[in-house]
């Protein structure tokens, strides 16, 4: 009885350590692999994401690029913890993670100071994955849709009975947490409304670089192993952008999108095959 009760106090102390453990390349290279070739000859559209910086790939199926946001109607915001694209101001690996989307992805490349790194009051966004601290990066993704929708949870917010393959657009921002209340409040960056009847999010930053557009898919880790069939525009702003911390925990605890925790990321998207040329 002593050793097993050992032996559990032993579990209890590591199993911490062995949930954030990061797996080996091999995994993701596996995962890049079973993509590959689970996508091989079945005509799908370009993926997403990708880095941002190099806008080259050999992905043949066209589609057009959707209307400007403020022709559509935004459908839902959420965000992943760390940035699921990397380019920009976001180019620092976060590593292989767990091998479902979380500990991966890129963050924020720049310094910050002792201040602003200095610990939140209590973890952020708490899930059985992961949290938020002050340091981290996050990716938030406003969805349109050229469906007459209105602001909802997940994805499906983004489709109705009467349009079922509607143009989507995605309109991305990367954020750095901060503890800094003179930092900007993200309640207000992701406040809508409404501007010539259509759904908006209505302070999109405007001042974070000229967006990189390009045509892609839909991302999440469900996708690391398959294709994404949703054709996406994507508009990603390459600068990144400090939010005070305390301002995300407000939101996630009260927004229409019933977002209460950051998610994974899908593994960078490489395979030129698989990716658009806007060049």
């Amino acid at each position: 009885m002593r050793n097993k009760i050992l032996a559990l106090c032993i579990t209890a102390v590591f199993l911490p350590a062995l949930a954030n453990a990061a797996v080996t390349d091999k995994v993701i290279e596996k995962q890049r692999s079973e993509l590959a070739a689970n996508s091989q000859g079945k005509g799908f559209g370009p993926q997403s994401p990708r880095d941002i910086d190099t806008l080259q790939g050999t992905n043949k199926r066209l589609f057009s690029l959707a209307p400007a946001s403020t022709k559509m109607n935004l459908c839902n915001i959420h965000i992943h913890k760390n940035a699921e694209h990397k380019g920009g101001e976001f180019t620092q690996y976060a590593g292989n993670g767990d091998g479902h989307g979380y500990q991966s992805g890129y963050e924020y490349s720049g310094k910050l100071t002792p201040q602003e790194l200095s610990p939140f009051q209590h973890k952020v966004g708490t899930s059985k994955h992961d949290s938020l601290s002050s340091g981290d990066t996050i990716e938030a993704h406003y969805v349109y849709s050229t469906a007459q929708v209105e602001p909802g949870a997940t994805l499906g917010a983004c489709l109705s009975d009467a349009n079922n393959n509607p143009q989507l657009r995605v309109e991305t921002q990367v954020y750095v947490l901060v503890n800094d209340t003179k930092a900007m409040n993200f309640v207000e960056l992701t406040k809508l409304g409404m501007i010539n009847g259509f759904h908006q999010a209505v302070n999109i930053p405007n001042n974070t670089g000229t967006p990189i557009q390009y045509a892609g898919s839909t991302t999440g880790p469900s996708y690391n192993e398959v294709s994404s069939p949703f054709q996406v525009s994507w508009s990603v702003r390459p600068q990144v952008m400090k939010v005070d911390i305390s301002s995300v925990d407000v939101w996630l605890k009260d927004n229409d999108f019933d977002e209460d925790h950051a998610h994974g990321v899908r593994n960078l998207v490489i395979n030129p095959a698989l990716l658009s040329n806007n060049q």
